[in-house]
């Protein structure tokens, strides 16, 4: 049976997701393993999403690390499972997204495909996302076509909601194309806003959030940026979601107390998120939740508030575990590249047609 690693660094940059699946007419889930990103390499990696000095020759450097963890992390799955890379069709590696700028015609991960090819020993798929730009598309989210094949299901209107440090949405209604659309943020300000005033790097189980109270002027201030108020095809990133964005919203107003602004800000992707999904698909009967967002208890509860007569679940209630939907995805994409198996969905990303997804380095 085929098999493929699939690589996922997301914009949380907390770590590298690697999956193994089984791929014949389904996708089945053989093996996960999990590397946290050293510090210092997080830290360079956030400085090259914003404009530098010298960033064309760091961003060279950092991703020959980038790629050293990544092999070193597949070594060790391949070990645990005692496999060889003889045993594996080809590895789906994202990259580590840098800079996404669709209106500007360009998405840039970095992660050279080449090194990675040569470290494993295995063929490497990776650059997903530039041919559904270069076709007029977003180029995100990717996605929204591997939970259609997960999770479409003929009797059911059902969504599937992504929350890593953005969220992003896949709508599944029967008898009509999937569609999605990022929703704008997911973790990314809860994480900085935490990470700044209290120097940890998540808000375990929302739970600081859960002891502020939500500021209803903030919060309008937030939604009032014009992303909230656009239709899909959409697509987001730190390049309109940051700190910055944020401290600008925050000198025009009162001072509030820190954790009311972690309150604020977890209401905000709570209900972008639902406002987002009521628009598009208003009778969704199942909301099935994957990403990091998951273990965000706060959050999840507050969704399930907001969706009454909408069952909220993990994607794990589904059979599939809900921190490895998109390392499974780009393994599964990997697939589809040399299948020759279109893979984006102009009705998610605008592109203007069908296309068969990622460039392929060969072992």
């Amino acid at each position: 049976m085929p098999h493929y690693l699939g690589v996922m660094s997301g914009t949380s940059l907390d770590g590298l997701d690697i999956a193994l699946i089984e791929q014949t007419s389904k996708t089945r889930l053989l093996a996960t393993h999990y590397l946290p990103m050293p510090d210092d390499l997080r830290a360079e990696l956030l400085t090259l999403c914003a404009s530098g000095s010298d960033e064309l020759a760091r961003a060279a450097v950092t991703e020959q690390r980038w790629v050293q963890l990544a092999a070193q992390g597949i070594a060790t799955l391949l070990q645990q499972q005692n496999l060889g890379p003889a045993a594996i069709r080809a590895i789906g590696s994202h990259g580590q997204t840098v800079r996404h700028e669709p209106a500007r015609g360009f998405t840039i991960q970095i992660g050279n495909p080449a090194l990675l090819a040569e470290l494993t020993g295995i063929c490497v798929v990776s650059d997903f996302r530039r041919r559904d730009v270069a076709a007029g598309g977003q180029g995100a989210p990717l996605v929204p076509a591997f939970h259609e094949a997960l999770f479409g299901d003929q009797r059911s209107c059902r969504a599937v909601l992504n929350v890593g440090g953005f969220s992003n949405l896949s709508l599944l209604q029967p008898g009509h194309p999937v569609q999605g659309f990022d929703c704008g943020p997911g973790n990314v300000l809860l994480d900085a806003w935490i990470q700044r005033q209290r120097g940890a790097s998540y808000d375990r189980d929302g739970a600081w959030a859960a002891s502020g109270q939500v500021q209803p002027q903030l919060l309008q201030a937030l939604l009032s940026d014009p992303f909230f108020h656009t239709q899909g095809p959409k697509s987001t990133g730190r390049e309109l979601f940051n700190l910055d964005w944020l401290e600008r919203h925050l000198s025009t107003l009162p001072h509030y107390a820190e954790a009311d602004v972690q309150a604020t800000l977890l209401e905000l992707t709570a209900v972008s998120i639902v406002a987002a999904l009521k628009t598009a698909q208003s009778g969704t009967e199942e909301l099935l939740v994957c990403g990091g967002g998951t273990h965000n208890r706060a959050l999840m509860a507050r969704l399930a508030d907001l969706l009454p007569g909408c069952a909220v679940n993990s994607t794990a209630a589904y059979g599939v575990p809900a921190d490895w939907v998109e390392a499974m995805a780009f393994a599964w994409l990997a697939h589809c590249c040399l299948e020759g198996i279109p893979a984006n969905r102009p009705s998610v990303t605008g592109a203007s047609g069908l296309r068969v997804l990622g460039a392929i380095y060969p072992a």
